[in-house]
């Protein structure tokens, strides 16, 4: 009885006498009981004891705050879960929630955009399973995913598998939003509550933008006040500051938070295919041209298009992109059909656009078009603590990521990032702190795990030269450090912690122009800081 394939097959859980039951306790407990978690859990049972999955989550998209978190889950512990958090586009639950469509990697191990952000899957074995993930869509609206792992011998099955969660996610899609929605009108009583007498309340902080210094908290002010409104934004600053996050904000802060936001780099392609991927193109425009082919505005109706380096366009495109600004209208390359589109633009560039408009190389009347709500975005380094605070969320993350237990990051490495001028600002940093996750072999980043170019500042003034001697240098200098700050610059007790004479310890301290008095007023064993 149990060769027969259908048997089998109902034995994966693929029958639809065993599905039957679970839509209906499904629908009981949304319909009559208006529970989602017992609905979610009943899923989740089902998925393990009928589908055979090893581990699964319901991941939910928090459009507000931009972001893809597992909110319940099968398989995974508590950490592992709080550390399933993405970005729409990020790794394979990220492309699902932005493309809107079901995703399925055959062997985890072949597939290079799968994250394991939770690190829950550890073993060789593990690699060698599958995984399936679908959306949770009501109409157009990607609300989170359904995902699995388990091991697929069975094309067959895979396929039924993945049909049965997305007749499961139709299912869910109602609930899911209404909880969506019951949770940001909670959060938004919250913050109101949270507000202090006299009507003033917390400094507005986007959601997925990290700092609280005074020069981001004047950004924040100027984000607050246009984000509802449909104004043209331009945001200024340096290279990786962090500008396309804070369009993420202005777009789901805003009055299209509902539609698409499209992000194109002007600086990524050629100028000869550049018109046609802003603007579209028709069938026989060009060579190649074999279908017509919608560009990035018309995929952004409705939404929000973000266009990074704009002052990069050419002459040519800048007059098509200033049209479409007055009259938020345009054709497609090789076309006469006028495309009307209802779009929020948001622009940014690292370069002087002032400075090009007076150079002849960008258009004036643009210039004025773009730069009507400009908002300059400060460079890393004149925003103080935000550096630390930053460093210590990249270090939690990828720390998280590679399954390594780092609490904490030293003093010695703190003063180095504190003291560097970051010519790379945010993009820079969290490379920097990647790169000491991956190197460092204890619970915490040490200032040897920084790149030299971070390490000299310690060692202005030295003897120290590049090479072996810095690297032990560098070593030798955050022993004394922490040592003195553990005892609060007693030298006896920091001498003896080290091995080393009262005397030798006078020397080294001399050397690194160390003073014991700068240690009375340090903290105890928190000389560095733990990661929360």
């Amino acid at each position: 009885m149990r060769s027969d394939p259908k048997v089998r097959e109902c034995l994966a859980g693929v029958c639809r006498g065993r599905i039957v039951p679970l839509l209906s306790a499904m629908g009981q407990a949304i319909s009559e009981q208006n529970d989602l978690s017992l609905a979610l859990e009943t899923l989740l049972g089902y998925m393990k004891s009928d589908m055979a999955v090893e581990r699964a989550m319901i991941n939910l998209h928090d459009r507000e705050a931009g972001r893809i978190f597992i909110h319940k889950s099968m398989g995974l512990t508590e950490d592992e879960q709080a550390r399933g958090v993405y970005f729409p586009g990020e790794g394979i639950t990220g492309q699902v929630v932005e493309s809107a469509r079901p995703m399925v990697v055959p062997r985890i191990s072949d597939e290079p955009s799968f994250l394991n952000r939770t690190g829950s899957l550890t073993r060789a074995a593990d690699l060698d399973r599958s995984f399936v993930c679908v959306p949770i869509l009501r109409g157009k609206k990607v609300l989170g995913s359904i995902s699995a792992v388990r091991a697929y011998e069975n094309p067959k099955l895979l396929e039924k598998h993945v049909d049965a969660l997305v007749v499961v996610s139709y299912m869910l899609a109602q609930a899911v939003e209404l909880y969506l929605v019951e949770s940001a009108d909670q959060e938004r009583a919250r913050r109101r509550h949270m507000a202090v007498p006299g009507g003033v309340r917390p400094p507005y902080a986007p959601p997925g933008v990290i700092g609280s210094s005074k020069p981001m908290l004047e950004v924040y002010s100027l984000l607050r006040k246009v984000a509802r409104t449909r104004t043209t934004v331009l945001l200024l600053g340096e290279s990786g500051v962090g500008k396309e996050r804070l369009a993420d904000a202005i777009h789901f802060g805003g009055q299209c938070a509902s539609g698409p936001l499209i992000r194109f780099n002007c600086a990524a392609l050629p100028e000869s295919i550049l018109e046609s991927e802003l603007f579209g193109h028709e069938k026989g425009s060009f060579t190649g041209a074999t279908q017509s082919r919608k560009g990035r505005f018309e995929e952004a109706d409705g939404g929000t298009i973000f266009l990074d380096e704009v002052g990069e366009l050419s002459l040519a495109v800048q007059a098509k992109l200033l049209r479409v600004l007055q009259e938020r209208s345009f054709e497609r390359v090789g076309g006469n059909r006028t495309i009307t589109v209802d779009i929020r633009i948001v622009a940014a560039t690292n370069k002087d656009l002032a400075a090009m408009v007076a150079a002849g190389t960008f258009r004036q009347d643009l210039y004025f078009r773009l730069n009507v709500f400009p908002i300059m975005v400060p460079p890393l380094r004149d925003r103080g603590s935000d550096i630390i605070t930053l460093a210590e969320h990249f270090t939690a993350r990828y720390a998280g990521e590679n399954g390594k237990p780092i609490s904490r990051i030293t003093t010695p490495a703190l003063n180095m990032l504190m003291t560097y001028h970051w010519p790379g600002n945010v993009r820079e940093l969290e490379n920097v702190i990647h790169r000491a996750v991956i190197l460092t072999e204890d619970d915490a980043i040490h200032g040897y795990n920084l790149p030299m170019s971070l390490q000299s500042p310690v060692f202005s003034g030295t003897d120290i030269q590049s090479g072996l001697e810095a690297k032990l240098a560098a070593i030798e200098y955050e022993m004394l450090v922490e040592a003195l700050r553990l005892h609060r610059g007693n030298t006896t007790e920091a001498a003896r912690e080290l091995g080393l004479t009262r005397r030798t310890m006078g020397l080294r301290m001399k050397k690194y122009r160390l003073d014991y008095r700068d240690f009375r007023r340090a903290e105890p064993p928190a000389a560095s800081r733990r990661l929360s």
